[in-house]
């Protein structure tokens, strides 16, 4: 909802929900174990069945004013916003032997678990126009949070439920920002940007979905900060860019160690501090623009490049650490392409690049036998697309995403959707048709 309260002053309130269900039904076990045949039984064995149900509600309300300091004028936003969330969580559900979807279970769902949050926050933020050129940005905000849980999370070897206490947990804390902007030219602006981060834990973070990966019990909030500088802006109607660098300290870094032992296994844990620093950069170029005015035709020629230098800066008790790189953060990340045009048809070809990275802080190069730890290598996948215009509300559109059927994974995962590598789609066509009434 929007209110012009004045010339100066706006209201917008938004109302938000998530109710949906997520359920799952499949063999869970590590890939070296085979889902096949029981001879027993001469049926498959019983998959795992499980449920998660969510209902969040919440409201956002801010005012915007505009007002003057001398000659300029600044703008003020401030606001609030409440949230109130619900998951329910049956999980670990014995299964049927089938292969269809179903998630009728054998006997009750081990855990049963009910998970609460509620969060209130407050915000305020002022654009100063120091003047036409240059602009001050700084910002604040608190916030509350409250998570609880309560329910049964599985059962003893003797077959004694589990019972979670109603336990609840709350904090509070605050959080600045500033950003600056000088604008250079009617088109183009140095921008630079100091904000400060805070990534709590939840109690679902405590009790994850059936994995083999094993949860730290002990869990803090993760903080840090974020600065980054850069030069943007465009150049008539031809050429776009945007460059900039930036360095990211992240403390109690929540992260994934490999943890020695019969057998080994993968732990999620607060790993401890990181450093992260690079630079990013994004250019788009028309030389049909640039150098002719042909109406018919055109050419856009863009690109981007990323390079993320991320470490750990000491070493966890279980693991050493110190000078390892950051888990699935690519050094290099390079997206491009051409689009080429001509009336109303468009194609476009993108290439797009990541290097490789590891899938824990240990920075384990050799996988293991159940695929859960390993390098995750580089790859390189291009794209397709074609579109025809028939008119300005019609139009075609076809493709091939992964055109040469490159092979290759993302993630290495100790749950759902594993455990294991997960390998990406290999090559796949789309055709849609658009239209506009």
């Amino acid at each position: 909802a929007n209110y012009q309260i004045n010339e100066n002053a706006r209201w917008n309130t938004k109302l938000f929900s998530t109710n949906g269900d997520r359920n799952s039904v499949g063999f869970l076990q590590s890939i070296n174990i085979k889902d096949s045949i029981n001879p027993a039984s001469l049926n498959y064995n019983n998959r795992v069945v499980n449920l998660d149900q969510y209902r969040n509600y919440g409201m956002e309300s801010r005012i915007i004013t505009d007002y003057h300091l001398g000659k300029m004028k600044n703008t003020l936003s401030a606001g609030i916003r409440l949230y109130t969330g619900t998951t329910t969580r049956q999980a670990d559900g014995k299964g049927t032997t089938g292969t269809g979807y179903d998630v009728t279970i054998t006997g009750n769902y081990p855990r049963d678990i009910i998970f609460k949050s509620r969060n209130t926050a407050a915000f305020a933020e002022n654009i100063f126009r120091v003047s036409d050129k240059f602009l001050i940005i700084p910002g604040i905000r608190y916030e509350w949070l409250e998570g609880s849980s309560s329910g049964r999370n599985g059962y003893t070897t003797g077959g004694t439920e589990i019972i979670l206490q109603n336990i609840t947990r709350d904090r509070s804390f605050v959080l600045a920002g500033v950003g600056t902007e000088y604008h250079v030219t009617r088109s183009t602006e140095v921008y630079a940007n100091f904000s400060q981060a805070y990534r709590p834990i939840q109690f679902a973070n405590l009790q994850a979905p059936p994995t083999t990966d094993v949860v730290d019990a002990d869990l803090k909030d993760a903080k840090g900060y974020n600065i980054d500088l850069g030069y943007r802006g465009k150049a008539k109607d031809f050429l776009q860019f945007d460059i900039s660098g930036f360095y990211l300290q992240y403390d109690n870094r929540v992260g994934t160690i490999t943890v020695s032992g019969t057998p080994s296994y993968r732990l999620i844990t607060n790993v401890g501090s990181s450093t992260s620093k690079g630079f990013e950069g994004y250019v788009e170029f028309n030389p049909f623009r640039a150098f002719g005015k042909n109406k018919d035709a055109d050419l856009i020629i863009f690109g981007s490049y990323g390079y993320t230098d991320a470490k750990y800066s000491g070493n966890h008790k279980d693991a050493s650490t110190k000078g390892k790189k950051v888990e699935n953060a690519p050094t290099n990340l390079f997206r491009g392409g051409i689009t080429g045009g001509y009336k109303g048809f468009l194609l476009t070809v993108q290439m797009s690049n990541v290097g490789e990275t590891f899938s824990d802080a240990n920075n384990t190069v050799t996988p293991s036998a159940n695929g859960n730890n390993g390098l995750i290598p580089s790859y390189t996948v291009t794209d397709l697309t074609a579109t025809y215009k028939f008119s300005k509300g019609l139009n075609l559109k076809a493709g091939a995403n992964n055109l040469f059927n490159e092979r290759y994974f993302t993630r290495r995962a100790g749950g759902y959707p594993g455990p294991g590598a997960l390998p990406a789609d290999g090559r796949t066509f789309f055709i849609s048709v658009g239209a506009k009434f």
